[in-house]
């Protein structure tokens, strides 16, 4: 299955289930919290936990469809966001949004008219007049803003680890073993010279848009942006399936290459990147009180960095750790060059580095 496509059915199931759960708390708030209201009355077919069950299911259908279709609304706007202010894309999301519970509300209305003594059947524009439609209403406005907040620290923090954060797992150091990428741009100077810092900037912007697309697909984690270099990172299993520590790579530059065109017509060059590779064990940490971060520390971090500026020397794209090498499975359509051993700036011992290109 297409990795793309395994990213979104996994946001779907993970947005249908938020959803069913959010109509179900809805379903029960409204079943013990409300008797009588104006313009609404619960019918109560059956009592205790009967009744809550028996809510709670015709609500989770509710959830369903608003998670599906939700999650529609969401790919679309993620497609244009990077074109657009964050104020206006959660304006117009969060219309489309109303526009697509109008839809659901409006399509299901025998659902709703369980639960609401208004005729709903008999008139066009019923949200206008039924107050308890806006209270429902409401509540998935604040459900949706959570929802997207979890979205946005999952992304900022990467995925799994703001839930990790929450359960304070990184208050103390722990132990992990993974593989960083350092990823720079070739011959940033001379480039950022040529163009100015305010096109140099947007040249970075659309380079790092690119490499965003590649990202999920290989299972990388971004651990920071540092002007012209990105940080990669993978839980060291992830890293080395399918090779994804090595594709990534590729994967990044083919995309570029296949927007030759529009880097040479906007910035006459098309940018070059250089990557380190290197794995092990080292420890990570919840660190700063006023602005959070996750942060990794040990010689793995430096070692990375340090094979990274080892690329021009070498003159090769892309150079890998003897110790990540051994661990992968070299596939057929990869060749892999033994470069040497290289005392490393901080090391006290020799590294040996290697070289992989896509046959």
């Amino acid at each position: 299955m297409n990795r793309t496509l395994k990213q979104h059915l996994q946001y779907v199931s993970q947005s249908v289930l938020y959803w069913s759960i959010a109509m179900v708390l809805y379903a029960i708030f409204r079943f013990y919290g409300i008797e009588e209201e104006e313009g609404l009355t619960i019918i109560k077919k059956h009592e205790g936990a009967l009744g809550v069950l028996y809510y709670s299911i015709k609500f989770i259908n509710i959830g369903l469809l608003i998670g599906i279709l939700y999650t529609a609304v969401d790919f679309i706007f993620d497609t244009i966001s990077n074109k657009v202010s964050l104020t206006n894309d959660l304006i117009f999301r969060t219309f489309f949004h109303f526009l697509v519970t109008l839809i659901v509300f409006t399509n299901i209305k025998d659902i709703y008219a369980g639960i609401a003594t208004m005729e709903i059947e008999k008139i066009n524009d019923w949200w206008l007049l039924d107050k308890s439609f806006w209270t429902l209403l409401l509540y998935l406005t604040i459900a949706s803003l959570v929802f997207s907040f979890l979205k946005i620290a999952n992304e900022k923090f990467g995925k799994g680890v703001f839930i990790k954060m929450l359960l304070g797992k990184y208050r103390n150091p722990q132990e992990e073993k993974r593989i960083f990428m350092f990823l720079d741009l070739k011959d940033s100077t001379t480039i950022a010279e040529k163009l100015g810092h305010f096109k140099y900037s947007q040249l970075i912007q659309d380079c790092f848009y690119d490499l965003n697309k590649v990202v999920p697909r290989h299972n990388a984690e971004i651990y920071q942006y540092v002007g012209d270099e990105v940080v990669l990172s993978w839980p060291y299993k992830k890293g080395l399936a399918d090779n994804n520590c090595v594709n990534l790579f590729f994967a990044f530059q083919q995309r570029k290459q296949n927007k030759s065109a529009y880097y040479l017509k906007k910035y006459g060059v098309v940018p070059e990147f250089k990557a380190g590779l290197h794995g092990g064990k080292l420890m990570v940490t919840e660190v700063g009180i006023i602005k959070k971060e996750i942060a990794y520390h040990g010689d793995v971090i430096n070692t990375s960095a340090r094979i990274q500026g080892q690329c021009n020397t070498y003159k090769v794209p892309l150079l890998i750790s003897e110790k990540v090498i051994q661990d992968l499975k070299i596939s057929a359509n990869l060749t892999c060059q033994f470069l040497g051993s290289v005392l490393l700036k901080g090391k006290q011992q020799e590294v040996n580095i290697h070289t992989i290109a896509r046959v």
